[in-house]
């Protein structure tokens, strides 16, 4: 084969070749293919392979059927208060119409974002600041049936359109600003005296409780001082009366005479005088009879006469005494001890054995066990140890002890 037959068979392939790759095209999913035929409108070509005649099929658009978002940059715009507000948008809107869409206007994303400058200057433009910031729902809404009602002509649907930021004048939002502190200024102040005040109300009711408890225990504290202090001195005049008893048997059972009486006195005589403040001190008119006993006993014993009664020597008691035995103080707190012990162990074996009984219902008690037996037995070892403890101080008295009912009421 010579070379220009070669030349032009490769010539033909490569057109052949060109041809057949011209002629096959591929939609991707989600996209539709705008054919037209020499400079018309033929068909739609949908997603995957198809066949077109070379030279008079040409695809013009590949247009994106899926939602599509378009931020547009901030705007200014005039409230009805004439303050000057940047309005930052964005638009959600989808082709449903591809051959409208494409040839029903020449940019549609460009005529939306002028569509929508116009009509937010028409909407803002009947509202105030207030009203601005606050009903931004409200403009989307007028403005998103605005813009549906325009595009749908052109094979477009607006399905939402949202406002961004509104910006305020720098002045208007320094004022916003003191005005939004200067109220949460007087909110924190009120709920701070709000708070003092609940505080306040709470401490005084403390206050008054507690004022009041004390009260009451003061009252109940100062009956109960006044309960002790009787029952102290009731039992410390019985026990003076005792004393002085015992003091005076054992006194007249010694027998006592005007010398033993004039000896006494004058032995008190230096603590009478005894002390540093003590500069001057009376001798009592006494103190001469007892000298004048004193030296009359003296002479007699001297003289070896028996001494006469004197006319004013102490008279000579009625009735024999006996001098009192001697007390065992710890002898009887031995024994009292002994008998709290005794009644102490007697109440846990008869509360003892009544558990037992109880825990064996078909066997009756011979004796029951109550309260007041145990009452009764501690009574009885009280009164046991009362009888023990009085018992020596009433033997020498040939008298009974005067009322040992109210010592026995007071312990």
């Amino acid at each position: 084969m010579d070379p220009s037959s070669l030349i032009i068979a490769l010539v033909v392939a490569f057109a052949v070749i060109f041809i057949l790759a011209s002629s096959v095209r591929v939609i991707r999913q989600q996209r539709v293919g705008m054919v037209e035929r020499l400079g018309r409108f033929n068909r739609t070509l949908e997603p995957g392979p198809h066949l077109l005649i070379p030279v008079l099929d040409k695809v013009r658009l590949n247009l994106d059927m899926r939602e599509q978002v378009v931020p547009f940059p901030p705007q200014g715009v005039i409230t009805e208060d004439n303050l000057m507000v940047g309005i930052d948008s964005v638009i959600y809107f989808q082709i449903i119409d591809p051959v409208r869409a494409a040839y029903e206007a020449q940019d549609y994303v460009k005529a939306i974002e002028q569509l929508t400058q116009t009509t937010l200057r028409n909407i803002i433009g009947g509202l105030d600041l207030e009203q601005t910031l606050t009903s931004r729902e409200e403009i989307n809404q007028k403005l998103r049936v605005v813009l549906d009602e325009a595009t749908g002509k052109w094979g477009i649907k607006v399905n939402r359109v949202e406002l961004r930021a509104i910006d305020p004048p720098p002045t208007i939002r320094d004022a916003m600003e003191k005005g939004a502190r200067a109220e949460r200024d007087k909110r924190a102040a009120i709920l701070i005296a709000e708070g003092q005040r609940q505080s306040s109300i709470l401490s005084a009711g403390g206050e008054k409780e507690s004022a009041i408890l004390r009260a009451q225990g003061d009252r109940e504290a100062a009956v109960l001082r006044a309960q002790a202090d009787r029952q102290a001195q009731m039992l410390r005049a019985e026990g003076e009366a005792q004393a002085i008893g015992t003091v005076f048997n054992a006194i007249h059972a010694g027998q006592p005479d005007q010398a033993l009486l004039a000896y006494q006195y004058l032995q008190m005589l230096p603590a009478l005088a005894k002390g540093d403040a003590n500069k001057m001190w009376i001798v009592p008119s006494e103190l001469n009879d007892a000298l004048k006993g004193l030296g009359g006993i003296v002479g007699q014993a001297v003289g070896g006469q028996s001494a006469a009664p004197a006319s004013n020597g102490i008279p000579a008691a009625s009735g024999q005494f006996t001098a009192p035995p001697k007390i065992d103080v710890q002898a009887e707190i031995d024994q009292q001890s002994r008998d709290d012990e005794e009644a102490s162990r007697r109440t846990v074996e008869e509360a003892i054995a009544a558990a037992q009984q109880l825990e064996r219902p078909n066997v009756r008690l011979s004796q029951p066990v109550s309260a007041g037996d145990k009452i009764q037995a501690v009574t009885d070892g009280s009164e046991q140890r009362d009888g023990t403890a009085d018992a020596p101080a009433a033997q020498p008295s040939s008298t009974p002890s005067a009322e040992p009912e109210p010592v026995e009421e007071a312990r």
